[in-house]
């Protein structure tokens, strides 16, 4: 499992440290992947103006993407056992 966030890598790393996340967290703080994979909105209206939306992809060995879920609601979290269901059905 790898988690990606828009924060900096500093952020990045006090966080991990301070919640003992154990599974690795990578940075795009330029948004490159976020954009990539429609995890990206642009809000001329919004304080933060660019930010990520919470997403979840399953990827094969080869690097296709399986399965998909973007949430338009942040604080939205899946249900683990529809990841995992996902994940085996996905063959991944």
């Amino acid at each position: 499992m790898v988690g990606v966030s828009a924060d900096i890598p500093n952020t990045l790393e006090a966080f991990t440290k301070a919640n003992n996340i154990k599974h690795l967290l990578l940075s795009d703080f330029r948004r490159t992947m976020l954009s990539a994979y429609g995890a990206l909105v642009t809000d001329e209206k919004s304080p933060i103006y660019r930010y990520a939306k919470r997403a979840y992809f399953i990827l094969d060995r080869q690097g296709v993407v399986r399965w998909v879920r973007i949430q338009t609601n942040p604080l939205d979290l899946l249900n683990a056992d529809e990841v995992l269901k996902a994940l085996k059905e996905s063959g991944a």
